[in-house]
């Protein structure tokens, strides 16, 4: 397969934006970081309105400056662009019911979630365009970055070109965000949701389940829970690893171990049989995530979340994964630990 696409600053024009207003529907920490981006890059204040209910963030919006709109119909109608940055789960219900019919005719629909757009949840004209800018990064990260004249890993496609300029605008908005500094990946809605959903289902569940095991197993042999919560995780050696490994390669970071872990790391991992692992993250690939079994799993219990108690599925969920050796030994050592910590 083909390298991807990169995208620079050279790539692209602001002045592709010039007179457009631009709405951000949502200030969570991506919209307060991309629309406070945008501005700095010139966009001027009164071209972008922020549409959020009333709670805490549309009072931090007012306190950066930016004007807010709370009726969502209202802001719509006189977007040019508009971002949706609130949560995948409840996009659909709200851009279908409130934005969609305020919407104008040749109006640029910003998402930074290829999922909503992939499993065609989301109703769009077909003289609208349909971008993705999806930064790599949580919302500070992508202002702090910003502000230190740095740029950060982003992923930009078009998904539907209705005007014809569709790949004009989303550039634009890239850089105006900061991302083109660093380098805009083309990618698509079907990628994007294929790696963030099998991480998700796939590669994180492996990795929770083998901390699990693993404590287990090493609490069996006689090791203490304090021990073993800051060996394994409460140090903050997994992080500094991570971090490593994205700074220099997530082999080479290897070398800043010591030479018997080394080692152990790379002939362990190389006596490991990944056959049937494989097998199996293909089955959730292909027969979860891509074929769409999941997102029709997941709207069932959409409503459901916002529930208290255990009629929300997913506090369920945290209390049976809190049910387990390892989580509760945690609980212990947080507890005696606390003064601490």
């Amino acid at each position: 397969m083909p390298s991807a696409k990169i995208y620079y600053d050279a790539d692209a024009k602001l002045d592709v934006l010039k007179d457009k207003t631009i709405v951000f529907l949502g200030f969570g920490n991506q919209g307060a970081a991309q629309a406070q981006n945008l501005r700095d890059s010139g966009i001027p204040n009164d071209k972008i309105v922020i549409a959020n209910r009333p709670d805490h963030y549309a009072e931090d919006a007012k306190s950066k400056g930016f004007n807010v709109e709370h009726d969502f119909a209202k802001a719509t109608k006189v977007a040019d662009v508009i971002f949706l940055l609130i949560p995948d789960q409840v996009q659909p219900r709200v851009f279908n019911n409130e934005i969609a019919p305020n919407l104008k005719d040749n109006a640029a629909v910003v998402v930074a979630s290829g999922y909503n757009v992939f499993f065609k949840l989301l109703q769009f004209k077909p003289s609208q365009d349909v971008v993705m800018v999806a930064p790599r990064m949580i919302g500070s990260s992508v202002r702090s970055l910003y502000t230190k004249g740095k740029g950060f890993p982003c992923f930009v496609s078009v998904e539907q070109d209705g005007t014809g300029r569709a790949l004009e605008i989303a550039l634009a908005l890239s850089r105006g965000i900061g991302a083109t500094k660093a380098g805009a990946i083309a990618s698509s809605a079907r990628e994007e949701t294929a790696m963030d959903l099998f991480a998700e289902q796939a590669l994180w569940p492996h990795i929770i389940m083998l901390f699990r095991e693993a404590f287990t197993v090493l609490k069996e042999a006689g090791c203490s829970d304090e021990a073993l919560c800051y060996e394994m995780w409460m140090s903050k050696e997994p992080a500094e690893i991570f971090e490593r490994a994205a700074e220099e390669g997530f082999i080479q970071q290897l070398k800043h171990h010591s030479t018997v872990s080394q080692y152990g790391q790379l002939s362990g991992a190389l006596a490991l049989d990944g056959k049937a692992t494989r097998e199996h993250f293909k089955n959730i690939l292909y027969n979860q995530v891509l074929n769409g079994k999941f997102c029709q799993e997941f709207s069932k219990i959409e409503e459901d979340l916002e529930k208290e108690g255990d009629a929300n599925p997913l506090n369920v969920l945290y209390e049976k994964t809190e049910a387990s050796e390892l989580g509760q030994a945690e609980k212990r050592v947080r507890a005696r630990l606390a003064g601490l910590l």
